[in-house]
C-alpha cells in the first residue's frame, strides 16, 4: 500500500508541476493573462505540499525520484495536451528515468549501521 499511496502522489505532483508550469506559459507566452498565471502559481504552489506527503522521509531521495517522473510526466502531458508526439528517444528516455525512479525510491536497502 506504501508503494500505491507513493506512485499515486508522484502523479498528483506531476499534475500539479506540470499543469502549473503550462499554465504559466499559456499566460504569458500565449498572452492568456495573469489570471492563467495565477493558476499557475496557486498550482505550483500545490505541487509543494503534495511532495512533502511521500511516505520517505528523505527529501532528496524524493526529489531525485520525483525528477524521472517529471521526465516522463512532461512528454504525456505534451502529447496530450499538445498534441507533441514523442519520437523513439524520447521514449527511451523516459523509460530510463521511471527505471531510475524505480530503483531511488523501492530498491531495497539495508538497515542503517549495517
Amino acid at each position: 500500500m506504501t508503494v500505491l499511496r507513493s506512485l499515486l502522489l508522484f502523479v498528483l505532483a506531476a499534475v500539479a508541476e506540470i499543469g502549473g508550469a503550462w499554465l504559466i506559459w499559456q499566460g504569458w507566452r500565449e498572452h492568456r493573462g495573469l489570471w492563467w498565471i495565477a493558476g499557475g502559481v496557486i498550482s505550483l504552489g500545490v505541487y509543494g505540499f503534495v511532495a512533502a506527503f511521500q511516505p520517505d522521509a528523505n527529501f532528496g531521495r524524493i526529489l531525485a525520484a520525483y525528477g524521472g517522473v517529471f521526465v516522463a510526466g512532461s512528454l504525456i502531458w505534451g502529447m496530450v495536451v499538445d498534441g507533441f508526439r514523442p519520437d523513439r528517444w524520447d521514449l527511451i528516455g523516459a523509460g530510463v528515468c521511471l527505471l531510475g525512479v524505480v530503483i531511488i525510491m523501492y530498491a531495497p536497502r539495508a538497515a542503517v549501521g549495517s
